[in-house]
């Protein structure tokens, strides 16, 4: 399988070229920290930019936008905007931002897995991911600015998989440093977890129903969460520790 790198994938995000997603505009949480740049910095910017090459960069083809809860406190809620790489069918990565404008935060990593690698995992490697289930179903989780038909395709694949998600910059506490320690997140797996406002502040910047989704993804099958995903349903919730005392967990 590893050796078909994207078999499938590959053609299918091929459609889902970032260069026009961002159309809606989501605004970062939080400002800038520190002095404005001088033109030296502008300057070196600009080199950069026209002479070095980006490969890791540039593979980030595909925009999710969704949801996400630490892991412990499913109060504390935010939605993810999700830049993605696909590194084989059954591998993919993404760089999570507070938003897609030019200065949005880098809050964090998701890595996706198939239903079959998440399955290989030891059980305590479990506990750290979350199915995806509740999220291609529901119509929480979005490719915005692709046609309807490469979207559902797509959340076709995505059902079956799997996410461990790291948060490292805490812009939905408006924090405008990324301070304190790495926090696991999780993703919901049932109505009602959600905050509908927010869900409805998301569908109304980008201008999509998710409820519309959701009857649009009925025909999707919805496979059986495999056991040891999604832990702290059943109270094992992992948590870092963090020593500034900004992440208290239940």
């Amino acid at each position: 399988m590893m050796a078909r790198k994207g078999m499938m994938l590959l053609p299918l995000l091929a459609t889902l070229q970032l260069s026009g997603c961002a159309a809606t505009q989501s605004p970062s949480n939080v400002g800038v920290e520190g002095a404005e740049k001088k033109a030296d910095t502008r300057l070196l910017e600009a080199g950069a930019a026209a002479l070095q090459s980006h490969p890791p960069i540039s593979a980030l083809n595909a925009y999710l936008d969704g949801f996400h809860f630490y892991n412990g406190r499913q109060n504390a809620q935010m939605e993810a905007h999700h830049y993605c790489s696909v590194l084989s069918e059954e591998l993919i990565q993404c760089v999570i931002y507070d938003g897609n404008v030019e200065d949005a935060k880098l809050m964090g990593v998701e890595y996706i897995i198939s239903e079959r690698l998440f399955n290989e995992l030891p059980a305590a490697e479990k506990s750290l991911w979350h199915s995806h289930v509740h999220e291609v179903k529901s119509g929480q989780l979005i490719a915005p600015g692709i046609p309807q038909t490469a979207e559902h395709a797509l959340m076709r694949k995505l059902v079956r998989t799997y996410g461990k998600t790291w948060h490292t910059w805490h812009t939905d506490q408006q924090k405008s440093l990324p301070l304190g320690v790495p926090q696991l997140m999780m993703g919901f797996t049932a109505d009602g977890q959600a905050d509908p406002r927010m869900v409805e502040e998301r569908d109304q910047r980008f201008g999509i129903d998710s409820a519309q989704k959701r009857r649009d993804r009925a025909d999707i099958e919805t496979p059986t969460v495999q056991p040891g995903a999604d832990a702290w349903q059943k109270g094992k919730v992992f948590q870092i520790e963090d020593p500034t005392g900004a992440h208290v967990h239940h």
